[in-house]
């Protein structure tokens, strides 16, 4: 597993590039949601997960070192965490998740703490 919490494993079948709005997002134990956004950029490459009814209105920031697989046939992106840890997750604000390190530093340090190897 890579170290960078905001780059993508390489084992995770991601092609940079790749335009993965829409795509179904997966957690270890079910259905979160649909990306709604997502970066490429180095070393900050993440995704923006609109979770719909399953956590009211609420979209989800996960930086693409959570990613395990992504099955591009079926439109689907495995992360390797519970439902429970996403829901738990610092709250996403979207005036902050571009360019603020410190909001970067509190979600990646979350993550770092709570995926699974």
């Amino acid at each position: 597993m890579s170290d960078n919490i905001w780059g993508y494993q390489e084992t995770s079948g991601h092609a940079a590039g790749a335009d993965l709005i829409g795509y179904k997002v997966e957690a270890t134990d079910g259905h979160i949601g649909k990306v709604d956004k997502h970066s490429d950029e180095v070393d900050s490459a993440y995704l923006v997960v609109d979770t719909g009814v399953w956590i009211f209105g609420k979209h989800v920031l996960l930086p693409a070192g959570t990613v395990q697989s992504i099955d591009a046939d079926e439109q689907k992106i495995f992360v390797n965490l519970t439902k429970e840890q996403i829901k738990e997750s610092p709250e996403f604000d979207k005036d902050k998740h571009v360019g603020d390190t410190g909001y970067h530093q509190q979600v990646g340090e979350y993550y770092n703490r709570n995926r699974s190897a």
